[in-house]
């Protein structure tokens, strides 16, 4: 069985569970699928997320998929070292900092440093542009 969520012309969104993708087609071909709530017979799949298989770690199961793992790793220590290399470091002032380049109190510069998770909330509520740097393991970030 598969299952699809589904969306009307009018856009009713439901669920529905088909013997298979042929099956669907089939169906909603014939006018057999229809939205419960309007009745119309135009319904067509809708985007659906992939299921996930819950609990542990996915094993990589191919040599493409751990080259993929890698370069992401050597892209965020690439990121983090240039980050390092090429912005202030303001440590625990950076709310503080953030805000004063945001309303234009200190010229622009790019900066990094530590904040809270309540106070990165309140920075980007108030439309300050910021990202959190990945967080790597020592020996991989020197």
């Amino acid at each position: 069985m598969i299952h699809y969520a589904l969306v009307c012309a009018k856009g009713h969104e439901f669920d529905g569970w088909f013997s298979s993708s042929a099956g669907f087609e089939e169906q909603a071909a014939a006018g057999d699928v229809r939205c419960p709530v309007c009745d119309s017979r135009k319904v067509r799949r809708a985007l659906m997320a992939p299921a996930i298989a819950k609990g542990g770690t996915p094993k990589v199961t191919s040599d493409a998929q751990a080259e993929a793992v890698e370069r992401v790793s050597q892209l965020m220590t690439a990121l983090r070292r240039h980050v390092e290399q090429n912005f202030d470091y303001v440590g625990d002032e950076f709310a503080e900092e953030a805000r004063r380049i945001h309303y234009g109190e200190t010229g622009h510069r790019d900066i990094y440093g530590e904040t809270t998770l309540e106070e990165a909330e309140e920075l980007i509520e108030e439309g300050v542009e910021l990202a959190p740097l990945p967080t790597l393991p020592r020996d991989k970030a020197n």
